[in-house]
């Protein structure tokens, strides 16, 4: 099989389904630490981004923290929870 070959096939991949990591309210935590565990998590998040995730998770219940691949997504959400807050994930459709 030539270079050329590969390259064609491995573009024409269909991509890997995508994941949204949900952040659920809580009771429990401070809003401060609730940034802090986003920022902890998700290294990509900036404070502002944090910031705005637990607020909408605060005012609406749930906010959407990143949409990734499944296997990102479950390290996420595990992570999340191991800080004590409430996570879940869901197909990104």
């Amino acid at each position: 099989m030539s270079v050329e070959t590969i390259e064609k096939s491995s573009t024409s991949r269909k991509l890997a389904p995508r994941y949204r990591v949900l952040l659920h309210n809580d009771d429990y935590n401070s809003m401060e630490y609730v940034v802090q565990a986003l920022l902890t998590t998700v290294p990509s998040l900036t404070q502002p981004q944090a910031v705005s995730i637990m607020m909408e998770a605060h005012t609406n219940g749930l906010a959407l923290v990143i949409t990734c691949a499944l296997e990102h997504a479950e390290f996420y959400c595990e992570t999340l929870k191991t800080h004590g807050l409430s996570s879940s994930i869901e197909p990104d459709e």
